[in-house]
Parts: C-alpha cells; structure tokens; sequence
C-alpha cells in the first residue's frame, strides 16, 4: 500500500469513501477483488474527439493522399470536414463501418503497427500534448492504489477493442487480455508460404460495447465479476450498478466533467442510445461517488 495514497485527490468525502472501500475490500478474497473501469472520459479526455477518432482520421487522411477519390465518398468527406451534423445523418454506425475497412484484411500486426505509428504523432487537438499528456493523474494515482491493495484491474470501452488493447499495457500497465471493447471479426487464412494467419474483416462481433451488452462482454470475455467499476457516461450505467450489486458490498464511481477550465464541462451520455435520467442524477440517486474534477481533483492532467 502507498505511503500517500492519491495524492492528486483532494481531502475530502469522495477520497474517503473511496479510500474506505478500498480498506473494506481487503476482506473480500484476492481472485474477487476485480475493478473494470471506462476509458474514454474515465482514464483519458475525450474531448473534443475521441482518440480513436483520431486515429481514424489519421489513417484517412494517409489513404486519400494516395487516392482523393475516396475523399468524395459521403461518410469520408464528413469525417474529413468534421461535419458532426452529417456523420449524425449518415449514421454512426454506417460511418464507424467505413472507418473500420480502411484496415480491412490486414493482419494484427499490421494494425498495431499502424497504431503505434499514429501514437508517435498524436497530439491533442486543444492541449497540444501527446498521449501521456491527456490521461487523468489522479487516475493514474488509483490504478496504483488498487494494484497495491491486491486488485485485478480491466478496461472498458465503448471504442474498438483492438485499438486500446495496443494502447492499454504502455499507458495503464493492463494486459491485452483485460481489455474488453467493440469487437470486429477475424477470419481465418493461409500467407504466401501456406503458414496460417488471421485478417481483419469489417464485421462486427455482437453489439456496440455500451449499457448491458457491456456487462456481458466482460462476463463472455473476462468471466470475473466485478466489486469495483469506474465510468463517466450513461453507457457505463450497467457495469457500475452490477459491481455495486456486488455480494461483497460493491462501489461505482463516477467521473463528472465539471470543470472548463482544466479540462471540460459537459454531461457525458452513451453513444448509441438515448437516456431518460442524466448520469450524474443516477448516480446520485443510487448512492454512486460521483468525483467531481473540478472540487476533488487537485490536478487533472500530469505535469
């Protein structure tokens, strides 16, 4: 356990509650103490575009310097412009589709190959920073905590799995194998010497990773039942009410953008469904730590 713990939490009733927990927790068995915890907006700002996003882009970008034909295709030219309201009439999940095949039958390798390419140039469209630089420190502070006090930590994405696995062991130290996202397909083949390969397709393996289909992701992938879950949207709702259900006396916490000037203020909501009641209600409401960045955060980003 740290001498400190979370020194980028300020001292107050959210630090310990959370700090509370995490006392309580060291009675639960050690292969049930498991956390599963958001990315985007929970570990790394997600605004004003997601990272993932980014990279899309990016990759466009690469493919219509070659052909600028394939700038003329309605999703493309969207995504090009950053017409939000055009991706919105186009439809989400047909633009994410076209995204998709821009690496379609490559294999892993290649892939990551293009990810880690893309990282080595990233930069934050308004913090100017590289990746490090827009992951929350005081999250980082309870990752540490919570290895310390015996914990398993996954992570959770509504985005494409493959793309945080490659991200999540340099970033947060979880292995590929904790990582639970939107899944794409594979299919099986042969290379030029007959040696056997998988290849990206452009189908989608199930739903969309938000609300319940994220709980059962993380049951089919993962198999351990969570006693702690961090999110920031209603897509998380789900999974940190199944951790607070916890036989164990579970917690959910929620990260509540709250503060313009360090970061953003907004109300985070799912994806790819509407909500009746905004998170931060619910979480109230159902006796959730609802952090706020702006009160009990004393830094938000890393130096």
């Amino acid at each position: 356990m740290s001498e400190s713990p979370l020194p980028s939490w300020r001292p107050g009733t959210t630090r310990d509650r959370i700090l509370d927990f995490l006392d309580r927790a060291a009675d639960v068995p050690a292969d049930e103490r498991v956390a599963y915890i958001d990315n985007d907006g929970t570990m790394w700002c997600e605004k004003p575009t997601y990272v993932q996003f980014d990279f899309f882009v990016d990759a466009l970008q690469q493919r219509v310097a070659d052909d600028a034909s394939l700038a003329e295709r309605p999703e493309f030219a969207a995504v090009l412009a950053g017409d939000m309201a055009a991706i919105g009439e186009i439809g989400l999940a047909q633009v994410a589709g076209a995204l998709a095949a821009l690496f379609d039958d490559q294999v892993p390798e290649e892939f990551d190959a293009a990810v880690d390419d893309f990282l080595v140039r990233y930069r934050h469209r308004t913090r100017g920073t590289g990746l490090n630089g827009i992951i929350y420190a005081p999250m980082l502070e309870l990752l540490d905590e919570l290895r310390a006090r015996g914990f398993t930590i996954g992570i959770v994405t509504g985005g494409g799995t493959d793309f945080v696995r490659r991200v999540g062991r340099r970033c947060y130290g979880v292995e590929p194998g904790r990582v639970v996202g939107t899944l794409i397909g594979y299919r099986f083949d042969r290379d030029s010497e007959g040696k056997p390969i998988v290849r990206r397709t452009i189908s989608q393996v199930g739903t969309a990773n938000e609300g319940g289909p994220k709980v059962e992701h993380i049951q089919a992938q993962i198999g351990r039942r969570p006693i702690l879950a961090i999110g920031n949207s209603g897509g998380d709702r789900e999974m940190l009410e199944w951790a607070q259900a916890s036989p164990h006396g579970g917690l959910g916490i929620l990260i509540d953008h709250d503060d313009a000037e360090r970061e953003f203020a907004y109300e985070s909501t799912a994806v790819t469904f509407a909500e009746a009641e905004p998170i931060t209600a619910v979480g109230a409401r159902l006796g959730w730590v609802v952090v706020s960045m702006k009160d009990d955060w004393e830094t938000v980003f890393p130096s």
